[in-house]
């Protein structure tokens, strides 16, 4: 039963990292909603606090994971949208 639960975690995992990594990639914001990362980063922040409560090491592994990609997903969301607001600065002059 337990495998399960880390199959499911790692994929989880794999699926926000390659959003992530994509993002820093290619420096582009792209279809990516600024909710995504919010919304994610506050369930984040409530399920790890939950696991750790209830003590499931999957649950905690997973989800104090998925906070850390969620708070570089922030960060690079943040930085490229500045990133593309210069050079559309550049780009109208």
């Amino acid at each position: 039963m337990e495998a399960v639960g880390w199959a499911s975690s790692v994929i989880l995992l794999l699926t926000i990292i390659m959003q992530v990594k994509k993002q820093w990639q290619t420096g582009s914001n792209e279809g990516v909603s600024k909710w995504l990362f919010t919304g994610q980063l506050a369930s984040s922040i409530g399920f790890t606090v939950y696991s750790v409560l209830t003590w499931n090491l999957v649950f905690i592994f997973t989800n104090s994971v998925l906070l850390l990609s969620n708070l570089a997903g922030v960060f690079i969301f943040l930085r490229n949208r500045r990133s593309e607001a210069s050079e559309a600065v550049a780009g109208s002059v």
